[in-house]
């Protein structure tokens, strides 16, 4: 068996397609859509994301602003700046880049942030309404995970879905989704992390796997059931001498082994990494439209009724 691969690059431009088209609309009606991203610092892998970020933002239309901060910004100013996004109709969207340099509380800026702009999904509030099955901002990687297994023929519903990983960022929203009364979930889902014990007996039960770990290699072949569909969230740097930059990216699976047992598998990178940006874009666009619906993804993408998560 030769695993199918669930390309995120092609999957993403389909959902930034989509999030164009509303773009030209609410222009229509005179509304201009706008995502701020505030970069707190120079980490490499954050700028590299941001630029990303910003380059979608303009494929789409989205009018969009980084606003670049030194690293030695105190809390106070940061929160300042949060306020006042917060206050300034002409941004529909606010993102804070993270991580955030060590001397300022994250917790503290995720919580000024109003949910309403929360397009990152992070909000205390955006979460809570997510695991009561509410309409609110939904994490961007997990909400983009659902869109490939949807969009890919590979409906949770019905399935055992075994997340490895409890991260509030992906793990856990990841969970919220699978498990809701509604499209994209209805799965059984189990959640397995670094306190469980013989991690492999959970995997191989798994008709839908996904990796967010954070750990190299960590999902071998002998893990995995033949036929199962294998989602690698993991985004890992390991050397390899022969690249120009001494390092090469890596996912949580064991990609080669893995794809030769596997129905369906995504790539690192190339896989999640693309859907995660584009779930941005259309967050930002949901938030210019009046705010969530129910909607985590256009709803026609999936073929019938509501993509509520």
């Amino acid at each position: 068996m030769t695993a199918q691969i669930i390309d995120g690059k092609v999957i993403a431009a389909q959902v930034l397609g989509e999030v164009q088209e509303r773009v030209t609309s609410l222009r229509g009606r005179g509304i201009e859509p706008g995502l701020v991203v505030v970069l707190v610092g120079e980490d490499p892998a954050s700028v590299s994301y941001v630029r990303g970020k910003m380059r979608d933002a303009g494929e789409v239309g989205l009018r969009s602003e980084t606003l670049r901060l030194p690293a030695e910004t105190s809390q106070e100013d940061l929160l300042r700046l949060v306020h006042n996004l917060n206050e300034d109709p002409s941004w529909h969207g606010v993102l804070v880049q993270l991580p955030l340099p060590p001397h300022i509380d994250e917790r503290a800026i995720i919580l000024a942030l109003k949910p309403e702009k929360d397009v990152d999904g992070l909000h205390p509030v955006n979460v809570g309404r997510l695991f009561r099955g509410e309409p609110g901002f939904v994490s961007c990687t997990p909400a983009g995970v659902i869109q490939m297994l949807l969009r890919s023929g590979f409906d949770p519903a019905g399935k055992h879905a075994v997340v490895c990983g409890r991260s509030n960022l992906v793990g856990k929203p990841l969970v919220g989704l699978l498990m809701q009364k509604a499209v994209g979930g209805n799965a059984t889902v189990t959640v397995c992390h670094t306190g469980t014990p013989d991690l492999a007996a959970h995997t191989r039960q798994a008709d839908i796997l996904i990796a967010v770990m954070g750990r190299p290699g960590t999902i071998t072949a002998d893990m995995v059931r033949y036929g199962a569909v294998v989602i690698d969230v993991g985004v890992n740097a390991i050397p390899d001498a022969s690249k120009k930059s001494g390092q090469r990216l890596v996912g949580d699976v064991d990609y080669a082994a893995v794809a030769e047992k596997a129905a369906a598998i995504t790539p690192v990178p190339g896989g999640v990494g693309p859907m995660t940006r584009a779930m941005l874009m259309w967050n930002t666009v949901i938030a210019a439209s009046g705010g969530p619906d129910g909607h985590i993804a256009p709803a026609h993408s999936v073929g019938a009724g509501h993509s509520r998560g």
